[in-house]
């Protein structure tokens, strides 16, 4: 499954973006740009950078969020509230295609880094704002935080068990955010290539996760009640959800009446069940879920996560073991399709996953971490700074 790039092409090489980026949701879409090729130059501040360089140091002592989400990336650090960083920022965006940012809410606009602002100076520079409520409405100056819009939009309540709601366990609301942001970048540069001219992408973390949301939306507004919250289980499926068995658990869907008569002959050895009243339909089945379950761990009690899955995989019923983290590191699906890479930190190499969408004949860039200002000496050098303009400007904290 390797790729291989025919002349180091790539789709999105001699794009040059400028990201005014911290934390998950605009690092992790200028790191999708990145990988495709594109130049991605992030804006830190002197002396602490991008606060997610902070969040833990778990990978050869630095973060796992940073490490994640900023490989391929040049690191120049500028002080936002100087005339000479303002100045130095104008130079890049005078040949820059997009600048991406996620600062706190107005701060953009404050600075005339909004796109009406910018738009009739830079032509041709595509404006990606991503926030969490947007620039109006009675939100707008409100912080958001992934957990917080998880909980707006929801979703928190929604996820977890009958007595405790709970968050997803990733930062979804940020991912979806950035992932919106990513492709909406993308659609704006083949906007731009019919107009000529650069346009205004905005993204909220609500609107993407009230997206994500919309089916459970129809189903509670229009149905008159939210679905039930039942932890790994499905509201309106069953048997749909996590399974014990002797030596741990499994996990597994039956989608339809023919997969459980299956089910009940050649996993429960029991093939009467299936005609059995409490489950002899699925609104049946939901409604009796604690009775089947009953059932359902009765028999796998006595046998292995192993020889269920087996049994499941000549019912043809879906299932999968309920992996811990070395489980899914080590995945052997994964291993097989060869998704992993080296990559470069400034403490080390580290293994990094191949972004999920495959593009044949394209290899990934996967380049390496940048250490806090590392790029900052040789991005002045190439604006026509001299080494004695960037020591002044060093000293002052300007850079």
């Amino acid at each position: 499954m390797t790729a291989t790039t025919p002349n180091g092409i790539r789709p999105l090489d001699g794009i040059r973006v400028v990201s005014l980026e911290h934390a998950v949701a605009a690092p992790f879409a200028t790191r999708q740009l990145a990988d495709l090729g594109a130049r991605v130059i992030k804006i830190e501040r002197p002396g602490v950078g991008d606060f997610a360089r902070g969040y833990d140091e778990t990978v050869h002592g630095q973060s796992s969020y940073f490490v994640w989400l900023n490989r391929g990336k040049e690191s120049l650090t500028l002080d936002l509230k100087d005339a000479e960083a303002q100045a130095i920022l104008h130079k890049l965006l005078a040949d820059a295609d997009v600048l991406v940012q996620n600062l706190a809410p107005g701060a953009a606009a404050r600075m005339g880094l909004d796109f009406d602002t910018l738009h009739p100076r830079y032509e041709k520079l595509i404006v990606c704002d991503i926030s969490g409520y947007g620039d109006a409405g009675p939100y707008r100056d409100k912080k958001a935080y992934d957990l917080l819009i998880q909980a707006a939009a929801g979703l928190v309540g929604l996820t977890g068990g009958p007595n405790e709601p709970s968050r997803a366990g990733v930062s979804i609301a940020d991912i979806s955010a950035g992932m919106y942001a990513y492709s909406g970048i993308l659609s704006a540069l083949l906007q731009r290539g019919r107009t000529g001219k650069g346009l205004r992408v905005q993204v909220t973390m609500l609107e993407t996760m009230a997206e994500w949301m919309n089916q459970v939306l129809y189903l509670g507004h229009y149905g008159g009640k939210p679905p039930a919250r039942v932890g790994a289980s499905h509201p309106t499926i069953a048997p749909y959800g996590i399974h014990r068995t002797a030596n741990g658990s499994v996990i597994f869907s039956v989608q339809n009446e023919r997969e459980f008569a299956n089910f009940c002959e050649i996993v429960l050895g029991n093939r009467e069940l299936a005609q059995d009243e409490r489950f002899s339909s699925n609104t049946a089945r939901v409604r009796n879920r604690p009775e089947l379950t009953t059932i359902i761990e009765d028999r796998f009690s006595t046998l292995t996560v192993a020889q269920v899955e087996e049994l499941l995989d000549q019912a043809q019923i879906a299932n999968a073991p309920m992996n811990d983290i070395e489980g899914v590191w080590n995945h052997p699906q994964l291993q097989a399709r060869e998704r992993w890479r080296k990559v470069e930190t400034p403490n080390g190499t580290v293994d990094a996953l191949l972004p999920p969408a495959n593009l044949s004949g394209v290899e990934p860039a996967m380049g390496a971490i940048p250490a806090l200002g590392a790029h900052t000496a040789s991005i002045l050098t190439e604006l026509g700074y001299g080494a004695s303009d960037v020591e002044a400007l060093a000293a002052k904290k300007v850079v």
